[in-house]
């Protein structure tokens, strides 16, 4: 069976957030007049859904009252062009890919409020993804393989016709328990090959734009 649909994560694949995401929700905190996280604070768990993770960076906060504080700050930095940017390199690479014949999808764990910029029918993404799936048109998130089922029943996709691109084990555990290939992108420097050591890796990268000469050998 060829392969005919690349999945890519987006934080910390598609593009890199950790930072910038360690600096929103120190700005949320703030305005909740909560103390600041360390980084490392942020880094154990990042990968974690954010209701479940900020419980963890800020004991006591409540999710309920943080979320939409977040998703505010959050509007503020996609405004200010403070997170959520995609490379230009990376852009040429999604070309490169789709020029290649491949359908390119991005699934991620973020909320529809997290995403809903990126969805925009403007914005650069948009004319190159066949579909964004989001926790909110999918029935589960990862690491949960159904997270991929809404994805394979709409455009009538085997799951041995897709490979997952994704930095972290849960994306790993996902694809592996959907009978997928896995490509783990390293490119943020979070995670190497040691995190992996559990799951099955069809290839790696080092840099996002390595992407379309490792698709070629998985053919």
């Amino acid at each position: 069976m060829s392969l005919k649909a690349i999945i890519i994560d987006f934080d910390d694949t598609l593009t890199m957030s950790e930072e910038a995401c360690f600096r929103l929700e120190n700005r949320a905190l703030a305005k909740m007049g909560r103390a600041p996280m360390s980084r490392e604070a942020h880094k154990v768990n990042w990968g974690t859904p954010i209701r479940e993770a900020i419980q963890v960076r800020s004991p006591g906060v409540d999710p309920d009252e943080y979320q939409p504080v977040a998703n505010r700050v959050h509007q503020e930095m996609v405004q200010n062009g403070e997170i959520d940017i995609v490379s230009e390199e990376n852009l040429a690479c999604l070309d490169q890919l789709i020029t290649d014949g491949y359908r390119l999808f991005i699934l991620t764990s973020r909320n529809e409020a997290e995403a809903a910029h990126l969805m925009d029918p403007t914005h650069h993404l948009s004319s190159r993804l066949a579909h964004f799936y989001y926790d909110g048109n999918t029935s589960h998130i990862k690491p949960d393989p159904r997270a991929f089922d809404n994805l394979l029943n709409d455009y009538n996709l085997r799951p041995n016709e897709c490979v997952y691109v994704g930095d972290s084990p849960s994306d790993a555990t996902a694809a592996n328990g959907a009978g997928m290939q896995f490509i783990a992108c390293y490119e943020s420097g979070l995670r190497g090959p040691e995190h992996f050591d559990s799951h099955t890796l069809d290839a790696s990268i080092n840099l996002f734009t390595e992407l379309p000469q490792v698709i070629k050998k998985l053919r």
